[in-house]
């Protein structure tokens, strides 16, 4: 196409793939040209667009509305993004749902800061009866959410919404921005917004299954969290000392060298129920005080966590998903930190050769959903395998 960076969605007749994908550099003359021609006529039930934080996210969005006006159009900025040849920065990446096997309704929730839960539950509960009478030959169900990363309001966004949603499985991702942490944005159908979140609630014809994935394992050095502004997710101090500080000593690092790549190698994690969750910290501020991308609280006992080898876990991992038989579509929110931590270990191109032979598509994370949970340093996600012949 003119040489320019443009990489349609492959030909999937022979698979029956889901999901149609495409992709494209946002400093190509018309990104959405691109992106529409990649993906094809459809129809579609769904498009989603993971946009670079560097692109003109709010112009993207409303301009999605002409290509696409009969089709819902959720679209979020990014910490970069996971195309077909795996990480990718400065990408526009397009997932449509193919409106033979799939059947959407999507929700745009704003003002996370003071949030309805009563009236949030009752809308998500009418959605879901309205889209199961609306498509009964779609027996199976997700919820995919896109959230604002810098809201600190996931956690409890997550937990309103798990009684609504019942046994629909829910996954998702924190929107972000690069690693500058200034502005991240959410759109639906063409209007652009921070402080808010789009939930798509998705039924199918096609088998899948909703994953987690992370590679940490808890060690027995421990620290309790004694001082903190939960609202903030702030932590002020650790065992009764500076935070940053307490928290180098444990691990071992010079508070000097406390950054991104040191907590992406250092993560803490807390264990709720029978299993152990990542409590990633964001940075350190001027007071030596830890700013954490998820929930935080005074009594919380955190473990420091060791990492087994990012690539070959996600191997197993990814593998694991293709028993008994290959998923032909993966959508999968990468937490930062992982890219990070694979960026450290020199594992970045053998992460995204994975990532491109399983064919993942999707974009990195300021943090993850699953179920009733905001959690960091995973890959979440949905695996799509090939629906029956005859699209039922």
């Amino acid at each position: 196409m003119d040489g320019r960076d443009i990489l349609a969605s492959e030909d999937t007749s022979d698979r029956a793939a889901p999901l149609c994908h495409a992709e494209t550099g946002i400093d190509t003359p018309d990104p959405l040209s691109d992106i529409a021609s990649g993906l094809g006529s459809g129809p579609f039930a769904l498009i989603v667009l993971f946009i670079s934080p560097d692109a003109p996210f709010d112009r993207l969005a409303a301009e999605a509305t002409r290509y696409w006006p009969d089709t819902p159009v959720a679209a979020c900025t990014t910490a970069g993004e996971l195309g077909a040849s795996g990480y990718a920065d400065g990408q526009i990446i397009a997932t449509g749902f193919p409106a033979e096997i799939f059947s959407t309704a999507c929700i745009a929730i704003r003002d996370l800061t003071r949030l309805d839960e009563s009236a949030l539950i009752d809308r998500v509960i009418a959605e879901q009866v309205t889209l199961a009478q609306a498509s009964p030959d779609m027996e199976r169900s997700f919820a995919f959410l896109m959230v604002d990363g810098l809201s600190t309001r996931e956690d409890a966004l997550v937990a309103a919404l798990s009684p609504a949603l019942a046994a629909t499985p829910l996954f998702g991702g924190s929107a972000g921005d690069g690693t500058a942490f200034g502005r991240t944005r959410i759109a639906l159908d063409g209007a652009a917004f921070s402080d808010g979140a789009a939930l798509c609630l998705i039924r199918t014809s096609c088998d899948l299954e909703v994953f987690s994935i992370d590679h940490l394992r808890p060690t027995d050095q421990r620290m309790v969290v004694t001082e903190a502004d939960p609202v903030r997710r702030l932590v002020k101090t650790i065992n009764a000392e500076p935070a940053a500080r307490e928290y180098a000593r444990i691990t071992g690092l010079d508070p000097d060298d406390l950054g991104p790549f040191a907590f992406a190698a250092h993560p803490v994690v807390v264990r709720i129920g029978g299993s152990h969750h990542v409590r990633a910290i964001q940075r350190v501020t001027d007071d030596g005080e830890l700013i954490f991308f998820s929930a935080i609280d005074e009594g919380m006992v955190l473990s420091v966590a060791e990492p087994d080898d990012i690539a070959t876990h996600l191997d197993r991992a990814l593998r694991r998903l293709s028993q008994p038989g290959q998923p032909a579509s993966i959508l999968a929110c990468d937490c930062l930190l992982r890219r990070m931590e694979a960026e450290q270990r020199q594992s970045k191109r053998d992460i995204s050769r994975l990532l491109a032979r399983h064919g993942v598509r999707g974009f990195s994370t300021y943090g993850e959903q699953i179920g009733p949970l905001h959690i960091n340093h995973t890959m979440t996600g949905v695996a799509l395998y090939p629906p029956p012949k005859g699209g039922t």
